[in-house]
Order: structure tokens, then C-alpha cells, then sequence
């Protein structure tokens, strides 16, 4: 498990407290992943328009915001160039407020939301997974791995009739009915924003390049460790990293999980039901 240091009120790095009322110039943007809308407010009506591009598949103008970030340019002086800073950013849960001060930036955002929503997912039965995906005949697929395993290729080579979730970073939520997987914005080699749809998750696989296209089962106990290793996770409080442990070993008994040996062919996706 990727993990960061964090707290009840995780933060990134601490920033003096936003004022008592919002400038009247404030340009609200709300960018909805996974059914969990969060509000960025930015005076800058640039960078705004540069993230309603950024996240054009993900804008939801009329969702009720489960966060709410003002945004902010931050020092770009000699403090920030010294301490290696792209953003400064600080939220609380319990308020579902923060602040986000960047240096002129789109991957601070970036950045922010994959930290956002991995706390967020933690405790309703979620995770985000270095996995790209695709939906197909309404079943979702994910093919997790380490940079350089496949993922991009999976996505590259996949057939007209599949529908690309991701090719980077994919996002699973425990639902009534089990484990669902949704697009995402988080894009890798692809450089293409992901379809914000989403679908049962039907299979998981565990990929790598090989001479040829074969897969076998995984038990579920080396399952788990492998899914643990790819979670993306940045906390250390002992409640959400037990959710998340949970959630990871439940996603392996539920869901069956494949290694998947392949060439980088768009015939490996005829193993893919």
C-alpha cells in the first residue's frame, strides 16, 4: 500500500485560514468522480477554464458538493523553489471544507483529488487502484500492475465495442449489490480523459508481458497482497487504513482475480468475459 502521512484532519501541508466570506469574483467548478462531487472556488478565470477542459467528462455544475476547496495562487518565491513546492493544500473532513494554494499548476489538482478521494473512499468501502479499465457488454474489467506492466497497452489495444474507464488509475466502490468500477480523469501514457460511466465489476487482472496470451486464477489470499500493493492510499490513521485492508481483502473474496500473461495484441481481449 502506497501511504503518506496524514491525520483526522488529513493534511498535506498546513495554510493560514481562508477568510470568513468568498470573494464575490469566486468561479465555482465542481468536478464529480465516482458519484462524490468536489467544488474548486478560483478567482482565476484561466486556470478555471483550463480545468473545466482538463475534466470536461466529469463536470457536474447542479451536485451538492462533498468537499469544497477555495483555490488560490500560491508563492512561487524563493521559500516554495527551496521546499521543491508545486501546492500547499489542507482540508478537514468533519467540515468538508479545505484550501488548495498552488504554484500555477493543473497536476496540483490532480494531485489533490487522487489524495481527496482516497480518504473519502476509505470508510464507504472504496480505493483507487493503479489498474486501468474498460466496461464491456456492461461488466467492468480492471488490469492492475506496476509502471510498465500493461495497463496503457490493455487500453491501447482494446476492441471498438470496449468502453475506456482508465488507463492509469481506476475507482472502486462497495455497492448494495457488490463492487462497482467508474471512470476516472486520471490519465497516463494515453493522455485522454477516461468515459464517466460505470459498471459491476466483473473481473480483476494482474498483468505482465509475455510471450503469449494465458491467464489462471489467483488464490485469494495472494490476490489480496497483490491488489494491496497497487491501492493508491496516503493516510496513517489506524481507522482508515484498517478500511481500506478490509476492503482490499473483500474485493479479492468477491471478485475473481486473474494473472494475466499477454503480448501486446489486441487478441489478448478475447480472454477478457
Amino acid at each position: 500500500m502506497r501511504s503518506h502521512a496524514t491525520s483526522a484532519a488529513p493534511k498535506l501541508r498546513s495554510i493560514p485560514r481562508a477568510g470568513a466570506c468568498a470573494s464575490p469574483a469566486v468561479l465555482p467548478l465542481t468536478i464529480e468522480i465516482g458519484g462524490l462531487p468536489i467544488r474548486l472556488n478560483t478567482a482565476d478565470a484561466e486556470f478555471r477554464q483550463l480545468l473545466a477542459g482538463r475534466y470536461s467528462n466529469f463536470l457536474a455544475s447542479k451536485s451538492a458538493p462533498a468537499l469544497e476547496f477555495e483555490v488560490e495562487s500560491a508563492d512561487s518565491g524563493p521559500r516554495a523553489a527551496e521546499e521543491n513546492l508545486d501546492f500547499r493544500a489542507s482540508f478537514d473532513l468533519r467540515t468538508r471544507r479545505g484550501r488548495l494554494a498552488f504554484v500555477p499548476n493543473p497536476f496540483a489538482v490532480d494531485t489533490l483529488l487522487r489524495v481527496v478521494h482516497s480518504l473519502l473512499l476509505a470508510p464507504a468501502g472504496g480505493l483507487l487502484l493503479h489498474a486501468s479499465g474498460g466496461i464491456r457488454e456492461g461488466r467492468g474489467f480492471l488490469f492492475s500492475g506496476v509502471s510498465g506492466a500493461g495497463k496503457t497497452t490493455m487500453a491501447r489495444v482494446a476492441p471498438p465495442d470496449v468502453r475506456l474507464l482508465t488507463d492509469e488509475i481506476s475507482y472502486v466502490r462497495r455497492t448494495a449489490g457488490g463492487f462497482r468500477v467508474f471512470g476516472t480523469p486520471f490519465s497516463g501514457e494515453l493522455g485522454i480523459q477516461g468515459e464517466n460511466v460505470s459498471a459491476p465489476l466483473a473481473a480483476i487482472f494482474l498483468i505482465e508481458h509475455g510471450k503469449e496470451n494465458r491467464m489462471r486464477l489467483v488464490p485469494e489470499p495472494e490476490a489480496a497482497r497483490r491488489l494491496m500493493r497497487n491501492t493508491l492510499f496516503f493516510a496513517r490513521e489506524a481507522r482508515l487504513v484498517d478500511a481500506v485492508f478490509s476492503t482490499v481483502c473483500e474485493l479479492a473474496g468477491r471478485v475473481p482475480v486473474f494473472r494475466l500473461e499477454f503480448r501486446p495484441e489486441p487478441r489478448v481481449w478475447e480472454l477478457i468475459r
